[in-house]
């Protein structure tokens, strides 16, 4: 029996993407925005985007290029960069995956403007290897890597993260009512699997064992299902990505490393200098940059970031 070694198993990336300002989109959301309370606002806030995926993709080809299919997983659109006839070469590692795609015999749950939702269904892109790294469109590789920076020898994950008591475990509750957040959501995941704690993650990206999801699901298609069905966030639904983290630690599978490598803006109300500094020396000892809501930047903010991308990731 030849056991794989790392050099030879392949890796594939995976980014969940969508163009909320497409008329298209916005004309497909509308009916069931309109269902929903607060949802239009949560909406233009979460799917608002500024072209970055061109950088996230262009930071993957620079800094991963071990990485063997970059898959952008959408609703039926094409980011604007793929679109041009003199990146055809460039990108030929790009593959879009519609969700129709993913979603194979689970029509009936689309359209799905969740990410959680289609986060559950990421394991379901044909060909995707068993090896992959999952990032938002906010996520960005902004120094060189290698395949041990996500995986050990053995092909076990590597996880990027902190442990961290329930919310109401805590003495003192930041949330006092149940809300739909990121942190809930993990929190979901761990409970399902009986952890008496969260091992938290943050703005990384997430190598994930596509295995270790589809296993799982077979043996738990209730829990699959009801992930799914939810067209907008709900605080019932669990991270995907923190199921398959708490699975590898359940199994013993995984590599735990406290040191994120990353550095995160999550606001942008700060004098432009200090995003200078960050950017240009704070960068220089980390992996991943993640920019979260970027489109909420003031205008000669998210020139300058913009701008630095640009120029880091090509």
């Amino acid at each position: 029996m030849i056991t794989k070694t790392l050099d030879t198993i392949k890796i594939d990336a995976v980014i969940s993407w969508v163009d909320g300002n497409g008329e298209i989109y916005k004309a497909k959301i509308a009916p069931y925005l309109k269902e929903q309370a607060n949802a239009e606002r949560s909406f233009n806030s979460r799917y608002a985007q500024v072209d970055e995926i061109e950088y996230t993709v262009n930071s993957i080809l620079k800094y991963a290029a071990f990485v063997d299919t970059i898959y952008i997983v959408t609703d039926n659109q094409i980011p604007k960069f793929l679109n041009k006839s003199k990146s055809e070469c460039k990108y030929d590692k790009v593959k879009i995956i519609d969700h129709n795609s993913i979603f194979k015999g689970l029509e009936h749950n689309l359209p799905t403007f969740n990410s959680r939702t289609i986060e559950t269904c990421i394991h379901r892109i044909p060909e995707l290897s068993e090896y992959f790294i999952y990032l938002n469109d906010d996520f960005f590789i902004i120094n060189p890597t290698t395949k041990s920076d996500f995986f050990t020898e053995n092909g076990f994950p590597i996880l990027r993260g902190f442990w961290q008591k329930y919310e109401s475990d805590k003495l003192f509750k930041k949330d006092k009512k149940e809300k739909a957040g990121h942190k809930k959501a993990q929190e979901k995941a761990a409970q399902l699997l009986g952890f008496k704690k969260l091992y938290r993650f943050k703005h990384t990206p997430h190598p994930i064992r596509k295995s270790t999801l589809a296993n799982y699901f077979n043996d738990n298609p209730g829990v699959f299902t009801k992930n799914i069905k939810y067209k907008f966030r709900n605080k019932e639904q669990f991270l995907p990505v923190a199921l398959a983290n708490h699975l590898e630690i359940k199994n013993g599978s995984c590599k735990i490393q406290n040191n994120l490598q990353l550095l995160y803006f999550r606001s942008y109300k700060k004098a432009l200098i200090w995003y200078k500094l960050k950017l240009n020396i704070s960068s220089k000892n980390k992996l991943f940059l993640g920019l979260q809501s970027l489109n909420k930047s003031p205008d000669n903010i998210l020139e300058y970031i913009l701008g630095w991308l640009e120029k880091r990731t090509t």
